[in-house]
């Protein structure tokens, strides 16, 4: 058996299913918060093989599309595992994508076969194109055919980009770095067999599916998977289920600090951290939630391009900085000036990866991935950062959401965090919109807690006396609900077209 800290993961998902199954037999993998039955490593071979085998049986080829349209949940593990294990390429789809995307989705991986959830059936049906056929649950076919041969660098998973700046992008990972995805999630924070992670995030999106999926199978460890997110359940979840460590992403470490929930002793004792990923957390909210709760959070970056992982704080007893999302862990990390050279130590550039758990390729779309990789091999993140002298990188901003006013560059997150500086915020994103005078104004929206009395001058007079006048925002919109993509993430530029027709004043 192959050491999972001692380099990155060998063969494919198939073959680790095995291992686990053959190692650890009738000990429980997965467990469930709706109370469906948990699924030793030995059950989820089996059932993963006999899926496999029908869907091969029903004339499957080896790396085709198999669209999976499921919530979290025991039938969408099994799904996501019968696809890897028989050499199919599986193909998430992102429920919270809106039918246009789903269907993008849908016709682009061209997928002839989909696993449909229950409740999705609505939308499957208002999204999918011709030639589409949905599968039922049990396929009974008698006869049975032996599956595909695999190799390492097979396809082994599609799952398209947000799309925020046009037509998503289909990122495949081959079982190599689908693999890689959880190992590095593993190194970084030393599980172990005896953990028991708590997924509340879609396993549609990188995250779920690599960090917590991936890095349970590669530590042979267990996993808790929720349906979504429950502020009114975490805690006692983490209590009951004996969860030690959990991924969850800044939105909900925010919402459980102005929550009214409390850990428990017990709670408390046997988590080992907590993750953030998927956006940057704030310094102030991460120091409030640490200091109310006494549940340490390590911060970490990664993206649909390298299998979720590609920066982590260490733990301790190594230093963790506020601030940072770390360093990096089984991969390479590296600042690139514009002209591609490295920079020095605290000099601006973009932030870029290499190392096993980087994509394959952007599906059909060769000229995208030319352009995301340079001639040695780096796959260019579009965030722009800075390493300091210890490897630890800060980053500063995306690269297409930098607020350029009067040719001086602004990022938002420097605005984002003047903003959670004051307690009643629980969300905050800062975003460019058009001005006559500067080319671009910094604008911002909030969402507050209940009772809250703060007003838009007062969040304001904050960001000014903390970042000074110019990068303050001219006008601060009070919100229920700022929009976020799947993963969690405040997604800036649907802010910015949402409030695009609104004057200052407003």
């Amino acid at each position: 058996m192959i050491a999972f800290n001692a380099a990155p993961p060998q063969g494919t998902v198939r073959d680790w299913l095995d291992q686990q199954a053959g190692t650890r037999g009738e000990q429980i993998a997965y467990r469930f918060t709706d109370g469906a039955a948990d699924l030793s490593w030995a059950s989820l071979r089996d059932v993963a093989r006999a899926r496999a085998q029908d869907l091969t049986t029903l004339g499957m080829t080896k790396g085709e599309s198999l669209a999976v349209m499921m919530p979290n949940g025991r039938a969408a593990l099994e799904t996501l595992f019968a696809g890897l294990y028989g050499g199919f390429r599986v193909t998430m789809i992102n429920l919270a994508a809106g039918n246009d995307a789903i269907t993008y989705a849908f016709k682009h991986c061209e997928a002839r076969f989909a696993c449909v959830g229950a409740d999705q059936q609505v939308q499957f049906a208002a999204t999918c194109p011709d030639g589409l056929r949905p599968l039922p649950e049990d396929l009974d076919l008698m006869a049975q055919v032996p599956l595909h041969p695999l190799s390492s660098g097979d396809d082994a998973l599609l799952m398209y980009t947000s799309g925020t700046t046009g037509q998503p992008k289909g990122v495949v990972h081959s079982h190599s770095s689908l693999l890689a995805g959880g190992w590095t999630t593993a190194r970084a924070h030393a599980l172990t067999e005896h953990d028991c992670g708590y997924c509340v995030l879609p396993i549609c999106h990188i995250n779920g599916l690599c960090v917590s999926v991936m890095g349970c199978l590669i530590s042979g460890g267990q996993l808790l998977l929720a349906p979504k997110f429950s502020n009114s359940r975490f805690w006692s979840d983490i209590e009951a289920q004996a969860v030690t460590w959990f991924s969850v992403v800044p939105t909900i470490i925010s919402h459980l600090l102005h929550g009214t929930q409390d850990p428990s002793a017990a709670a408390k004792s046997q988590l080992r951290f907590g993750r953030s990923a998927s956006s940057a957390l704030a310094p102030e909210v991460q120091t409030a939630f640490e200091s109310r709760f006494g549940v340490r959070i390590i911060e970490t970056m990664g993206m649909t391009e390298t299998a979720a992982q590609m920066l982590s704080n260490p733990l301790p007893p190594a230093a963790r900085k506020i601030g940072s999302p770390g360093v990096a862990v089984g991969n390479e990390v590296t600042i690139l000036r514009s002209d591609l050279s490295v920079a020095d130590d605290h000099e601006q550039g973009e932030i870029a990866i290499r190392g096993p758990n980087v994509m394959k390729e952007y599906l059909k779309n060769p000229d995208a991935t030319r352009a995301a990789f340079t001639s040695d091999g780096w796959l260019l993140s579009g965030d722009l950062g800075h390493r300091d002298e210890d490897g630890y990188v800060f980053v500063t901003g995306r690269l297409k959401e930098l607020i350029i006013k009067g040719g001086e560059n602004i990022a938002p997150r420097e605005v984002d965090e003047a903003l959670y500086a004051h307690a009643d915020v629980i969300e905050a994103a800062a975003f460019a919109q058009p001005c006559a005078t500067y080319g671009e104004r910094v604008v911002a929206a909030v969402t507050l807690c209940a009772g809250s009395k703060v007003t838009p001058t007062d969040l304001i007079d904050i960001c000014t006396y903390r970042l000074g006048a110019f990068k303050a925002p001219d006008a601060v919109y009070m919100l229920e609900n700022l929009p976020k993509g799947p993963s969690g993430k405040i997604q800036r530029k649907k802010l910015a077209d949402m409030m695009s027709t609104r004057a200052v004043g407003d």
